[in-house]
């Protein structure tokens, strides 16, 4: 019984899951930051061609 009380205790112990958990939570973080900011930008280019495309069309007579 006692071997099955130190593995236990030997698991809460270990820390190495605990880093790889966290980098995978901030790699997450990241990647939803950079979707989010993506949309805007992807948005804002969007506008600029539009805007641009407008200035080039030659309106009918």
């Amino acid at each position: 019984m006692s071997t099955i009380t130190s593995a236990i205790k030997a698991f809460v112990a270990d820390e190495n899951g605990v880093t790889a958990i966290e980098y995978g939570m901030i790699a997450a973080l990241i990647g939803v930051a950079m979707a989010a900011v993506a949309g805007q930008v992807g948005e804002k280019i969007h506008d600029a061609f539009e805007y641009i495309r407008d200035k080039f069309v030659i309106p009918a007579a």
